[in-house]
């Protein structure tokens, strides 16, 4: 039963390794930390947005797979916390969420967008000539069937 845990936990780790590996790799495919540096005139901040990345991909992993223990307005509530107080402090949270999340989506589809002017050039260089549409197609049918997959199963309520 340990050395199955072991294991588990071995292939867990990789595998979340290979992930954040692909996340990052988009990330520089496109150039978003670059591209951020060069429209803000802040080129020696690049590491620190490279960092911020880093981190906050960290927090969003720890916060989803140690969920049960991340609940801070429970303890709070014991404590004898106002839940008046949690409820704006929760809302404002989300709100901050919200609004970063949907900047750093919109930047990074702005930067796929722009890397996919690129396909054209990249496919007439190696000689694909024919069926380019048919291979785009092919790869947004995929992706949405997989995102139906996932809502239809509701594998977002248990990871499973």
């Amino acid at each position: 039963m340990l050395l199955r845990r072991i294991c588990l936990a071995a292939l867990g780790c990789s595998f979340g390794l290979m992930t954040s590996a692909g996340v990052f790799t988009v990330l520089l495919a496109v150039g978003l930390i670059p591209r951020f540096a060069g429209r803000t005139h802040t080129g020696a901040k690049a590491p620190l947005y490279e960092d911020m990345v880093i981190l906050g991909t960290l927090t969003g992993n720890i916060l989803s797979v140690f969920a049960p223990y991340c609940r801070i307005a429970e303890a709070a509530r014991r404590a004898g916390t106002p839940e008046g107080l949690w409820h704006m402090l929760g809302g404002l949270l989300l709100v901050c969420y919200g609004l970063f999340s949907g900047i750093f989506t919109g930047s990074l589809a702005m930067a796929i967008a722009e890397m996919l002017d690129s396909i054209p050039i990249f496919a007439r260089r190696i000689g694909f000539r024919r069926g380019l549409g048919a291979a785009v197609c092919a790869m947004a049918l995929g992706k949405a069937a997989g995102s139906f997959f996932y809502f239809y199963k509701s594998m977002f309520l248990y990871g499973g």
